[in-house]
């Protein structure tokens, strides 16, 4: 899961990046308004950890930003004002979430999370397709109550064909969606082919069926159509 992070100060930015990347998840980060703007209209993330406090602009506009583009992106605010009608106006313009400065990275982590399980799996922990299943907080996959051990991007991968179920993905999103926006740098699609392949043979050699479909010309689909 791709995660932005919108925060000007810069040591807490880097805490946050590296205690998420810890955990799994894909990270960017920036540290002003316009870069935040330019982003959330170039990408699209699962979450957003938007400050309300930014040398160029303020974080609600941005999340108004986010609701007018009809972004699909989970957002938590993290702010070191705690007054009532910040948090009052952070859910009434659409966030998900509203953290106080100071706070432990562990909570942050749990309330991404959350917002993730809510948003994509209807606030459930296991996620099943079938004879597949995946345990999001153990971050394991079972094949018929047998479980499959997978890469970090295979897990990634696959996390993100259930959360896309008989949706036409194109390569340059799979990519970007694994990657982050650092994938505009390569030359193929090399590391996405090996990877599906590898996923692919490993769910089968389990005895699932093979699920990942491609479209010619555009990418691929998780269907049992």
């Amino acid at each position: 899961m791709k995660i932005l992070i919108i925060e000007d100060e810069r040591d807490l930015a880097e805490s946050i990046t590296a205690h998420l990347t810890k955990d799994g998840f894909v990270t960017e980060t920036v540290f002003d308004f316009h870069s935040a703007e330019e982003k959330i209209n170039l990408y699209t993330y699962d979450c957003v950890i938007v400050d309300i406090n930014l040398p160029d602009g303020v974080g609600f506009d941005l999340v108004e930003i986010l609701k007018k583009i009809k972004a699909s992106s989970g957002i938590i605010i993290i702010s070191a004002r705690n007054a009532l009608e910040d948090k009052i106006r952070s859910l009434e313009i659409g966030s998900d979430d509203y953290l106080t400065k100071p706070f432990h990275l562990s909570e942050l982590t749990a309330r991404v999370k959350s917002i993730l399980r809510r948003r994509h799996f209807g606030g459930s922990n296991e996620i099943r397709f079938h004879e597949l299943m995946v345990n999001y907080t153990a971050r394991k996959v079972f094949v018929n109550q047998t479980e499959v051990p997978l890469s970090k991007k295979e897990y990634d991968l696959l996390l993100y064909f259930m959360s896309n179920i008989d949706v036409a993905l194109t390569k340059p999103a799979m990519a970007e969606h694994l990657w982050g926006d650092s994938i505009d740098m390569a030359d193929s699609f090399d590391m996405l082919y090996s990877h599906i392949k590898n996923l692919r043979k490993k769910l089968t050699d389990k005895g699932c069926k093979d699920y990942i479909q491609s479209i010619y010309g555009i990418g691929y689909k998780f269907s049992d159509t």
